[in-house]
C-alpha cells in the first residue's frame, strides 16, 4: 500500500559529476523491502519521478539518482531544508526468503543503488553476499567503498578497462570463477539479459521502465511474463527468473 507524505531534504551531494545522493527525512513505515522505489512530485512537472531507494531507516530515505533530464536537473539544484511531496511504499522488492547462503548482487550504473540496502539485509540474515558493480569508465564509479565498508567482496567492471575487469559484469563472473547460489540484479536491460543467459541459479531481476502513475493504475508499464501481463511499478520492478519473457 502506497502512502503520500512530505519529506524534508537533509542533504543533496554529488557522488560523480552527474550522480547525486539525496537524504530525505520523513515517515518510512510504508517501505517494507529492498528494491522498492519512491515517486517524487516536482514543481512544474506533470508526472512524478520514480527513484529507487538505496537505503532507509526509521526516519530517513537515501536515494541516488543520475542527472539525465529536466526533472533530475531540477533535483540536483535542491537544497537542504526544502520539502518534497513523495509517494512511498511503491513496488514489489527483492525477497530474501530463500535458502541462499552465498548470493551474488550485480548492479549496473544507476541499478547499483537498490543493491546497497539489499546487501545490508542479507548480511543481517547471516548470509555472505558478493557484489559486482558495472560501469562504463572509472570516472562513473560510485558506492564501491560503501559496499566494501559493509565487509563484502566487491568486484568492479568497466567497459573501457579503466578499473577492475575490462568488459562487462558477466566477464567478472567468468574471469573470477565466482560461485554463488542465488542472483539479485538491477541495471539496464542488455545487462539483465546477458546475466540471464550467462547464469543458471535462481535469480531476481529488477527492471527499469518508464512509469506514469507509479502505483498500477495507468497500466503504462505493463509487460508480458510467463504468468500473464504484469505492471512493473506494482507487480515489479522485481521479477523472478522463471517468469521472465525476453
Amino acid at each position: 500500500m502506497y502512502k503520500k507524505g512530505l519529506y524534508t531534504i537533509v542533504s543533496n551531494t554529488p557522488l560523480t559529476p552527474v550522480v547525486y545522493r539525496m537524504v530525505l527525512e520523513g515517515d518510512t513505515q510504508y517501505i517494507t523491502n529492498s528494491g522498492e522505489f519512491i515517486n517524487i512530485e516536482l514543481s512544474g512537472k506533470f508526472l512524478r519521478r520514480p527513484i529507487s531507494i538505496a537505503d532507509y531507516d526509521e526516519r530517513t530515505i537515501t536515494i541516488i539518482y543520475k542527472v539525465v533530464g529536466r526533472g533530475t536537473e531540477q533535483m540536483k539544484n535542491m537544497q537542504a531544508g526544502e520539502v518534497l511531496d513523495i509517494l512511498t511504499g511503491l513496488g514489489n522488492g527483492f525477497s530474501t526468503n530463500n535458502d541462499a547462503k552465498r548470493p551474488l548482487l550485480v548492479g549496473g550504473g544507476v541499478g547499483v543503488p537498490p543493491m546497497y540496502n539489499l546487501c545490508k539485509r542479507l548480511l543481517g540474515e547471516g548470509k555472505k553476499p558478493m557484489v559486482i558493480l558495472g560501469f562504463n569508465t572509472a570516472a562513473e564509479i560510485f558506492y564501491a567503498e560503501e559496499f566494501r565498508a559493509l565487509g563484502v567482496d566487491v568486484y568492479l567492471s568497466t567497459a573501457d578497462g579503466s578499473e577492475g575487469t575490462k568488459g562487462f559484469v558477466t566477464d567478472v563472473i567468468r574471469e573470477k570463477a565466482l560461485e554463488f547460489d542465488y542472483l539479485y540484479t538491477c541495471g539496464p536491460l542488455p545487462m539483465l539479459k546477458a546475466l540471464y543467459d550467462a547464469t543458471e541459479s535462481p535469480a531476481e531481476f529488477s527492471f527499469e521502465e518508464r512509469m506514469g502513475c507509479g502505483f498500477g493504475a495507468c497500466m503504462g508499464c505493463s509487460c508480458k511474463t510467463k504468468y500473464g501481463n504484469k505492471r512493473i511499478c506494482k507487480d515489479g520492478p522485481v521479477l523472478k527468473r522463471e517468469e521472465i519473457i525476453w
